[in-house]
């Protein structure tokens, strides 16, 4: 969390959650279409079938160690960006979802720590 003298953290837009978490495949999906890369060819590239790759860049599926390999070959990118923003959008669902939210208020109550 960044702190800065006088002012509310929760006030720094570096610190705040946005409402929606952002699936590391929009990202994706915005850099090959800015690169003018068909999503067939990019799937033919990484060896992949067009329908997993389409799923993975419409947020429908998880962009994995081994995909995130696969971008990093095909466009240069660093794939330890895609896999951090891959568990923080998991880390961000998860604490936006209702019934797990209950579960883990429940854990934290029975908890040994506070």
């Amino acid at each position: 969390m960044i702190t800065l003298k006088g002012v509310d953290p929760r006030m720094i837009a570096n610190n705040i959650t946005p409402y929606e978490p952002t699936h590391p495949g929009e990202i994706l999906k915005e850099e090959i279409e800015f690169r003018g890369i068909s999503q067939r060819r990019l799937a033919a590239q990484m060896g992949v079938a067009y329908s997993v790759l389409n799923e993975v860049l419409n947020s429908k599926r998880p962009v994995t160690t081994e995909y995130a390999l696969l971008f990093e070959a095909a466009l240069g990118i660093d794939g330890g960006i895609f896999i951090r923003m891959q568990a923080d959008y998991n880390m961000q669902t998860a604490r936006q979802n209702k019934s797990f939210s209950e579960r883990l208020a429940n854990v934290r109550k029975h908890a040994a720590m506070p």
